[in-house]
């Protein structure tokens, strides 16, 4: 007898909560049930878009449902080839990845009818795209305030009862803290391998201004590709090897020779 793993997906969390995609994929499975008899060994749900490979590649259900396929020796059954991905290069990974799978409108496809239908789901999706970008762009021309902007929005409480204000003030600050976390991280990248450098030559006693022209000499640049200054030389050395490196504080371990810049 055939194991199946059923994998179900709904493209935002609206559909997932209702369940009216759900309900119609849940039809087509059963209906694919009543001419190949099998045992189901698996169900997994996904609420996640499935427009570019890179957000199909971050599926979590979708990787649960091909690993217990794998170990049970199952077949991946989905409602139709869209519900797994709107991308020709994912579908053919999964291809070739060796892990049969099984679409529940049309069970018989081969490998080449299935590379035609994932090349037109993809060429849906983009339509579908380019249709609500001009429909959201001809709003904006009239005037209309879309998405937080719009009035009310943040007015009262969320499903869960949280004032909106409140997961906005929330949202502000993640969004703060992740920028701030993206600017050290590509500081850390782009200078830490300069800092060696320029300890040595404040060692020696080079200027501010001898370390920046040394460095766009050799065709250094900032982080926001632009040349040196004194002013971005002074937040690196602060950041990296501290405020005696700048030649302002005396200190027994300040072991710069130069005052001031």
């Amino acid at each position: 007898m055939t194991r199946y793993v059923v994998y179900y997906r709904v493209s935002d969390v609206k559909q997932g909560r209702s369940g009216l995609g759900l309900e119609a994929q849940r039809g087509m499975f059963a209906t694919f049930l009543l001419g190949c008899s099998g045992e189901v060994v698996g169900e997994y749900t996904e609420v996640e878009t499935g427009k570019s490979l890179r957000k199909s590649l971050r599926r979590p259900e979708l990787t649960k449902a091909m690993d217990h396929a794998r170990a049970a020796k199952a077949t991946l059954v989905i409602a139709k080839i869209d519900r797994l991905a709107r991308n020709v290069a994912f579908i053919s990974a999964l291809m070739e990845s060796g892990q049969p799978f099984v679409c529940c409108d049309m069970p018989e496809a081969d490998n080449f009818t299935i590379h035609i239908l994932a090349a037109l789901a993809e060429r849906e999706g983009q339509m579908i795209s380019d249709r609500t970008s001009a429909a959201l762009r001809a709003l904006k021309d009239r005037g209309v305030k879309l998405g937080s902007a719009r009035p009310g929005h943040w007015e009262g409480h969320t499903p869960a009862g949280e004032l909106r204000t409140e997961c906005r003030r929330k949202g502000l600050e993640k969004a703060r803290i992740s920028s701030q976390t993206t600017v050290k991280e590509e500081m850390s990248r782009q200078y830490e391998p300069l800092v060696p450098w320029i300890r040595e030559l404040r060692e020696a006693g080079t200027t501010l201004q001898g370390i920046v022209d040394a460095l766009n000499a050799k065709g250094c640049r900032t982080r926001r590709d632009k040349p040196w200054n004194v002013p971005t030389l002074r937040r690196v050395i602060l950041r990296f090897l501290g405020r005696e490196y700048l030649g302002q504080i005396t200190s027994k371990l300040n072991p710069c020779v130069v005052i001031g810049a």
